[in-house]
């Protein structure tokens, strides 16, 4: 399979841990399912993969995959090996005064790139989605559905969608130039600094451009 060493060097931490006194399953039944998720997904994309279809084609019944996984999101980042849940780091940095969004999310963003463990896995991710068509369509397809689209359904109003990809556009560009290039100064920035300089172009971005005087 395609990008499989790289997605061989990242660490799962991204599915949702079973709850206290459960039994945890077999670990077989378990690597036979990321199994069928990580082909399927690469397959068919994000959209068409279901957690009873990915259940019926291992040939488990799809409450062990609710249970291993939480959701179709976990089994994403499980199957893939993500070091973290972008989607749910998002959810919690939605959480919180409109006003101070930006601030949120970018902090959130590089406190997970930052971070020593989680930072190098999520530069092996992205570099293997750019090498790889199918992984770059499927990371493609989720960034659009479970962030662009979640921020646009949080923030309302007109043009959602395009602030929305407006805003996420500015934080890709930043994780390209200061985790994938290590542009200068950008890469050694430290994280006032960045916020300085990034949040009031988000925030604009959020409230979408003002409308021109004729």
């Amino acid at each position: 399979m395609k990008s499989a060493p790289a997605l061989g060097y990242i660490s799962t931490v991204m599915n949702k841990s079973p709850g206290r006194g459960r039994r945890p399953g077999r670990p077989d039944t378990r690597a036979a399912v990321l199994a069928v998720a990580r082909r399927r997904f690469l397959a068919e994309g994000y959209q068409s993969v279901t957690l009873r279809s990915v259940a019926a084609e291992a040939g488990v019944d799809a409450a062990l995959v609710s249970y291993f996984f939480g959701s179709k999101k976990g089994l994403f980042g499980a199957a893939l090996a993500l070091p973290a849940n972008p989607p749910d780091l998002l959810r919690g940095a939605l959480a919180g005064d409109p006003a101070t969004l930006s601030e949120r999310v970018l902090g959130t963003l590089l406190r997970a790139w930052d971070d020593p463990v989680q930072g190098g896995p999520l530069r092996a991710m992205v570099t293997a989605a750019v090498q790889d068509p199918d992984l770059g369509r499927l990371l493609q397809e989720v960034l659009e559905r479970e962030m662009i689209d979640r921020i646009a359904e949080h923030i309302g109003g007109a043009d959602a969608r395009y602030r929305a990809a407006a805003f996420a556009s500015q934080l890709s560009g930043l994780v390209f130039s200061r985790y994938l290039m290590r542009l200068e100064p950008m890469a050694t920035m430290d994280v006032d600094e960045i916020t300085r300089f990034f949040a009031p172009g988000l925030r604009a971005a959020l409230h979408g451009p003002r409308p021109v005087r004729r």
